[in-house]
């Protein structure tokens, strides 16, 4: 069963209870492949990231979510910031009740290898998907546009 529900253009969103969030994702390529992973957190596939602590920038998140879900050390100069996601209705329901409105900067990371991935407790699955192969799984609704922007153009 899902913890939590996104949202994203839904006509009747959930009102939040929670200040807006601030995130980080990144668009991670190889060989003309994304990589993505299957969350844990609602069983759909996402991009890897997460959000970003109180003493963080957008950037220090992004190079931390991918050392905590992947297991490397990116050097943050590798990083190209994509852009900013943060309309009103950009939303995450968890059970506990806690809705939140979700702002995520979102960062470019070209590999040269496919890494040796060893999935974190956040991830059921994570793998590299062609552009064709997008086409037959469920990505977050909340990452499915981030994608469709920078990947699928």
């Amino acid at each position: 069963m899902a913890i939590v529900t996104f949202y994203r253009g839904h006509p009747n969103p959930p009102k939040t209870t929670q200040g807006a969030h601030l995130g980080a994702n990144a668009i991670i390529t190889c060989n003309g492949k994304l990589l993505l992973e299957k969350r844990r957190d609602c069983d759909l596939w996402g991009l890897v990231g997460g959000g970003v602590k109180r003493q963080e920038t957008p950037l220090d998140a992004i190079a931390r979510e991918i050392y905590e879900e992947l297991g490397l050390r990116i050097s943050r100069d590798r990083f190209q910031k994509l852009g900013v996601y943060g309309e009103p209705g950009r939303i995450a329901a968890y059970q506990d009740g806690s809705i939140w409105r979700m702002v995520v900067v979102v960062f470019a990371l070209e590999l040269t290898e496919e890494p040796n991935i060893v999935l974190s407790a956040e991830s059921r699955d994570m793998r590299f998907f062609s552009k064709e192969d997008l086409k037959n799984i469920e990505i977050v609704v909340t990452h499915s546009d981030i994608v469709e922007d920078w990947f699928l153009k």
